[in-house]
Parts: structure tokens; C-alpha cells; sequence
């Protein structure tokens, strides 16, 4: 069965604008991204990312975070804390309780270095 010409456009898109597919990483592109990809390589990082960005308002409490996880609070913030460090993250204190939102200018850089490679 053909394809139609709408499920290829996206990927021919994504694959003639990947710098890692154009041409190698410099060391300083490299050590860049580095604490970015460390943060989202662990799987309870990377879910919380994803829980963040998806929240309604683009933004959690760890309140909201910790019945999606068998873990205890002080870990979830422990991880969230390590994503706000490498930058993914933003947090406000409001009261008690701290809202995440993800900080789209460190996300977009990361897409945008490994936008286009495939697992």
C-alpha cells in the first residue's frame, strides 16, 4: 500500500534539519548537551518531563507528581531538582509548594541538536 505524501513530509523535514545528521558535533555543542541528555536519561527524569509538559498550563506541583510514581516525595523532588539544575526545568515557590514548567528555550536546543535521529 503507498504511502501518501502526508506521513513522509514530517520526516523529511526532520532529517534534512538535524545538525547531527549534517555534520559532526563540536566539543562545545557536545558539552552542551551533555547535562541535558544525562538529566533525561534517567526514566523517572524523563517522566517527569513529560508529566510537566502535558499538566494543564504547562506547569506541576510536586504535589500533582507523586501519585504518578511508587516513590517517595523527598526522590521526586530529588529528580525534579536535578532537571531544574541541567536547565530543563523551571520552579517557583508559591507558599509551600514548588511549580515546575519546563524551560522551552533548553528543551528547543535539544531538539533541535538531536532532532531527527532515529532510535
Amino acid at each position: 500500500m503507498p504511502k501518501s505524501s502526508l506521513e513522509l513530509t514530517p520526516v523529511q523535514a526532520v532529517a534534512c534539519c538535524s545538525p547531527v545528521t549534517r555534520e559532526p558535533l563540536s566539543a562545545e555543542q557536545a558539552e552542551t548537551v551533555m547535562p541535558l541528555l544525562k538529566a533525561i536519561a534517567d526514566p523517572v527524569r524523563l517522566r517527569l518531563l513529560s508529566l510537566v509538559a502535558s499538566h494543564t498550563d504547562g506547569e506541576a506541583c510536586v504535589c500533582d507528581l507523586n501519585d504518578a510514581f511508587e516513590l517517595s516525595q523527598p526522590t521526586i523532588s530529588h529528580h525534579l531538582k536535578q532537571l531544574h539544575e541541567a536547565g530543563l526545568l523551571d520552579r517557583e515557590k508559591r507558599g509551600v509548594w514548588v511549580y515546575y514548567r519546563i524551560n522551552a528555550g533548553a528543551l528547543g536546543d535539544l531538539v533541535r541538536v538531536l532532532g531527527g535521529v532515529a532510535p
